[in-house]
């Protein structure tokens, strides 16, 4: 596509690891930015060891950090904190997820970049913000989504809480915080002013409370046990996930939607049920609906069967996928959700691809995404940034101030 990138132009000094933080600089990455990721000494992000590995690669750290320049670093050592603070001048972003306070200590907080370059853009995502009885507390993905009060209401009634098998708050949290960094650059065209961004993995679950913080909040007395009600939906029915033969559906009914229902179940008796004669009627009784939908699926030879009778009707629903049939699914296949990538280690595998779709953007693709080694642009990084010229890199090296991926080791390695 001609023209430039969105954000073709800026630079982003990545001080991210794992995954909420990596999301936020890869959008900004698949969008044009140049990342320099700041890999500390001697293992870098610690991702690295994580996934299928192979060769100085791994399967989660490509999926997370494709499109960045890998600058390793013995943050450690005086002379390496002096580098990166030379840099500061000359980029647009900084982004971090260290605890709260990290940062700062290292010498790289908001109030001293900005002193270097008052135009400077900082987003700090951290599990619960940096203010507040909780900044002070470590934490994951899985401690915001309890503290939001969201993992209380997965799982069955009267039993443990389930755990989601997949970071849905760190991702999130990336997305929001890339989103928030795209409008401070806006701002900061427009006023000629940089600021301070704070992201939290718990301020960003509790944003995903569809219905009950109003409800719980106006009626507590009635909503205060709006919790895990199992595969349906607390406050809605039908709507939730049904057995059917060879596999489960789910199917969600709204109040104009419960006719077309009927009509696809060919059970015109139904809408004269005094069980089901209204919504509230059929939330009461959601659990005696569930096994009337559940006899009526049963009666199809399969799961697809099922699913053509209420398409018929448009009755909003879809199969319950394994991870393997959705990475096989024709309309994935088609919008390139399911990305190819490739790597000399690695070789060819599939990685989830942006989320939203522009007309003036075409996203990376298979040859045209990759993944640094840990140290990898150390040589690329300073020679644009300072015109560093070799045998000051070399001396970098010698002194441990830069590292790099070696395979024989895994260690640090001058070139």
């Amino acid at each position: 596509m001609n023209g430039p990138q969105m954000l073709e132009g800026y630079r982003v000094l990545d001080f991210t690891h794992f995954v909420a933080g990596p999301t936020c600089t890869r959008i900004l990455s698949e969008m044009g930015a140049k990342v320099i990721k700041v890999e500390p000494a001697p293992r870098g992000d610690r991702t690295r060891a994580m996934g299928l590995r192979r060769g100085g690669q791994s399967t989660y750290y490509f999926q997370h950090n494709h499109g960045k320049l890998s600058l390793g670093l013995d943050l450690k050592k005086p002379k390496a904190r002096e580098l990166l603070r030379a840099m500061v001048p000359k980029v647009d972003v900084v982004v971090e997820n260290y605890a709260p306070g990290v940062i700062k200590n290292m010498g790289f907080g908001y109030e001293a970049l900005s002193e270097i370059n008052p135009k400077i853009v900082m987003c700090s995502i951290s599990m619960a913000g940096q203010s507040g009885p909780l900044a002070v507390k470590p934490g994951y993905d899985y401690m915001g989504q309890s503290y939001a009060g969201v993992t209380d209401q997965l799982g069955e009634p009267e039993r443990t809480p389930i755990m989601p098998p997949m970071a849905i708050g760190d991702v999130s949290t990336g997305v929001a915080a890339a989103m928030a960094v795209g409008f401070a650059l806006l701002h900061r065209e427009r006023t000629g002013q940089g600021q301070y961004i704070d992201a939290s993995i718990l301020d960003t679950y509790f944003h995903m409370h569809d219905m009950a913080v109003p409800l719980v909040s106006l009626r507590p007395e009635r909503f205060a046990s709006f919790t895990r009600n199992g595969p349906l939906h607390p406050l809605s029915s039908p709507n939730g996930i049904f057995k059917a033969n060879g596999g489960y559906v789910f199917i969600t009914a709204l109040d104009h939607q419960w006719p077309q229902l009927v009509r696809a179940m060919g059970m015109p008796e139904l809408a004269r049920d005094e069980r089901f004669k209204d919504h509230r009627s059929r939330t009461r009784n959601a659990r005696q609906l569930q096994e009337v939908i559940e006899r009526w699926l049963g009666g199809f030879p399969d799961r697809d069967s099922a699913l053509a009778a209420l398409d018929k009707e448009r009755v909003p629903c879809a199969p319950v996928l394994t991870l393997a049939e959705a990475l096989a699914l024709p309309h994935l296949r088609e919008r390139n959700t399911a990305r190819v990538a490739t790597d000399p280690e690695l070789g060819r595998f599939e990685i989830p691809a942006m989320p939203v779709r522009f007309s003036g953007w075409e996203q990376r693709l298979g040859d045209q995404i990759s993944a640094s080694r840990l140290g990898e642009d150390n040589e690329a990084v300073l020679r644009e940034f300072f015109d560093m010229a070799d045998d000051e890199i070399r001396e970098l090296y010698a002194q441990g101030v830069l590292t790099r991926y070696a395979e024989e080791s895994n260690t640090r390695s001058a070139p």
